[in-house]
């Protein structure tokens, strides 16, 4: 990833070009500030000279802007007008001093926008984004090969892919729930948790992420409070305040969320709805205790609001794990799920269990976002449950990552890592002692994405944390060139 003096590109061109690719890409999200001359010179092996010109194209260009006495920092090339931009930096600034001055003794910052747009859309892009054929430990989803494992989805599309079938299902829209067949055996599924719902109590949707975003259009309305455990899955953020929500960032703990700062905003703000991840939370991994589960559904009864329990990572999860809409049968509690984690991400199959009267309501918001869902995919993925293909597959992908975690946990801590979370499931919640921000673009210069700790947060700021996925993380090249960057970046520091 070293730059190279070519005949049809200069050092200063190549520069420029890797920076601009990154800011418009969202892998240098808006307001973060570029190494300084003397710093970008280091790492890249130019002269300061170079690391100049480069900057003054980007300046050019519109991409960064120079701060007098402070440095380079990524403008946002979405805001429409500085005053906005300017509007969205003073929204960070204050978050952050909110954040060193607490304004109430729990340490609660009133609610505001979050600006977590870019977060999530800095994750979300770093999806997509190859940085190189290298495993990359920022990704959210296990590997290709992993995956490939799962021969027996395309046997299922062949087996309900006949010509009477195909006709059927492709020339008329589908059922408004989603294919009756796949419904009964996910009620079937669910019963294996303790989780009781009807097939007409269960709504199918393009992924889990499409249902998170019915729940929240349907009852929520704009300036609704919402509350969000942080860290947390930064995507939530950004839909919620992009709907124009009031997002109440709880702590997320080993037991669960923090109560305190839970029963004080519903004491002061009266939010509608609490979305949580119950089992082997992202990015922490930490699963629900039952006592803070019977608490949780305390205050949903006494302050009158919804729970929405996002169970992304219930394959991988063992079969005791907590689960509100167990404990709750579905009277205050939304369940949601999908299968891009443990099967196919581009399948993009999740589903909702309601409580009865909720129902028409979310239907209503599915028909008029996506009127239906394909079915064939459906029947596939039915056919693959009922036949226990998918109940063995995520048998397998649970003991592959426990050993994946085990070696990738051993290597972490030889090269100098800490964890602030027990590891567990997927992802792990590393102390590195540096910058992440900065030091992900040091690694994406050495063809590793990851995913710094401030994308997991709802006003993005400064961290020293990271997460890491346990099955890309078993690569002792990765954690080689990781413990030299990070001593680099503390010697500068």
């Amino acid at each position: 990833m070293a730059l190279t003096r070519t005949p049809d590109q200069t050092l200063t061109d190549q520069l420029a070009e890797r920076f601009a690719e990154r800011i418009r890409t969202r892998l240098l999200p808006a307001g973060a500030k570029l190494p300084s001359v003397r710093a970008c010179a280091h790492q890249q092996g130019v002269s300061a000279y170079t690391v100049v010109a480069a900057y003054d194209k980007l300046l050019a260009q519109g991409l960064i802007d120079a701060r007098s006495q402070r440095g380079f920092f990524v403008r946002d090339v979405l805001q429409k007008t500085s005053a906005a931009s300017s509007d969205s930096q003073t929204a960070v600034d204050e978050g952050l001093v909110a954040a060193v001055n607490p304004v109430t003794p729990l340490g609660v910052r009133p609610p505001r926008s979050s600006g977590s747009l870019i977060n999530a859309t800095s994750l979300m892009r770093g999806m997509f984004y190859q940085a190189s054929n290298k495993p990359q430990p920022g990704s959210g989803v296990l590997p290709v090969q992993w995956l490939e494992e799962a021969r027996f989805m395309p046997a299922a599309v062949r087996k309900i892919t006949t010509v009477k079938t195909l006709r059927a299902g492709s020339l008329s829209y589908g059922e408004p729930l989603g294919d009756s067949g796949l419904r009964s055996v996910l009620a079937q599924r669910l019963a294996d948790i303790n989780i009781s719902a009807t097939p007409n109590q269960i709504m199918t949707t393009v992924g889990a992420t499409h249902a998170l975003d019915i729940v929240s259009r349907t009852v929520l309305k704009a300036g609704d409070p919402v509350m969000v455990e942080e860290p947390g899955w930064s995507l939530e953020y950004a839909r919620l305040d992009a709907l124009g929500m009031r997002v109440l960032p709880v702590p997320r703990g080993p037991d669960g969320p923090d109560l305190e700062v839970m029963a004080h905003y519903c004491e002061t703000y009266a939010p509608k709805l609490y979305v949580s991840v119950s089992v082997l939370h992202n990015p922490t991994g930490y699963s629900l205790s039952p006592g803070s589960a019977h608490q949780i559904l305390q205050l949903a009864e006494r302050f009158n609001f919804y729970i929405v329990e996002d169970d992304t990572y219930g394959h991988i999860a063992p079969a005791h794990a907590t689960r509100l809409s167990s404990l709750d049968g579905l009277q205050r509690t939304i369940y949601v799920n999908g299968f891009a984690k443990i099967l196919a991400p581009n399948w993009r199959i999740g589903y909702i269990a309601t409580p009865p009267e909720l129902v028409d309501r979310l239907l209503d918001t599915k028909l008029l976002s996506t009127l239906t869902t394909p079915s064939i995919l459906e029947k596939a993925l039915a056919l693959c449950i009922e036949q226990g293909q998918l109940r063995r597959h995520s048998e397998r992908m649970r003991l592959r990552i426990a050993t994946a975690r085990t070696r990738s946990v051993q290597l972490a801590l030889e090269a100098g890592c800490t964890f602030v979370a027990e590891p567990s499931g997927m992802f792990g919640w590393v102390e590195t002692g540096v910058d992440t921000d900065m030091l992900a673009q040091r690694m994406l210069d050495e063809g590793y994405l990851i995913a710094p700790g401030a994308l997991f947060h709802a006003t993005r700021r400064p961290c020293t944390l990271m997460r890491i996925n346990f099955a890309n993380t078993l690569d002792p090249q990765f954690w080689k060139v990781w413990k030299r960057v990070v001593s680099e970046s503390q010697q500068r520091s």
